[in-house]
């Protein structure tokens, strides 16, 4: 199916930076792209990512290494592009993303000329608490980003959110009568795929179009 208008992306965690890869690498996709909008993105790797293939682990893990040459190919040069609006939410609770705090937040995006707006849900709602897993499927607070994002064109405004969200236990859509259980089989299924997923003993190498960039 094709848009018969520029497209608008969401992307969840390392899925918040495969639209930054595309627009990077293949720059006739930037006219068709509208906005970017990540949810909790390992934009600049995460620490934790070091902890985990100490000595192996599965490929994307390794991909998200603050240093790794994917994410360092990712970073190189301009982080954005004219034209395109690229919103940032994420947690300053964040436990897979870290950090995932100012003034070195990996989620935000800092350089080129893109129209950036970097915002936590803590600014809407301080205090407030939202891990890597609920950013992804349950939480309010980044829920209400995302749609403000949507609907303005991909910029948020964390002055357009209606503080009563700071009070709501879920987005809109979950039933919460069968939320233990999904929580569950969510949190389950995660742990499984990282358990039970190939290890390799190093990151894969970078495809020949993205090399130079990773030795910038």
């Amino acid at each position: 199916m094709w848009a018969d208008r520029p497209i608008q992306i969401v992307g969840f965690s390392q899925g918040g930076m495969i639209g930054r890869w595309a627009l990077k690498f293949w720059p006739d996709t930037r006219d068709l792209v509208e906005s970017v909008i990540g949810l909790d993105p390992s934009n600049h790797g995460t620490l934790d990512a070091d902890g985990v293939c100490a000595l192996a682990c599965a490929p994307s893990i390794w991909q998200q290494r603050p240093h790794s040459k994917f994410t360092t190919a990712l970073n190189a040069g301009l982080e954005t592009y004219p034209g395109i609006s690229y919103t940032q939410i994420y947690s300053y609770a964040d436990e897979v993303v870290v950090p995932n705090l100012p003034p070195a937040a990996s989620s935000e995006l800092h350089t080129g000329p893109g129209d950036i707006t970097n915002v936590a849900v803590q600014q809407i709602c301080p205090g407030h608490v939202a891990d890597h897993l609920t950013m992804g499927s349950t939480d309010p607070v980044g829920y209400a980003l995302v749609v403000d994002a949507l609907t303005h064109g991909g910029r948020a405004r964390a002055d357009r959110i209606d503080r009563a969200v700071c009070l709501a236990p879920v987005m809109p859509g979950v039933d919460r009568a069968t939320l233990a259980v999904h929580e569950a089989r969510y949190g389950s299924h995660v742990a499984t795929v990282l358990a039970t997923y190939p290890p390799t003993l190093a990151e894969p190498p970078l495809r020949s179009y993205a090399r130079d960039a990773a030795s910038e």
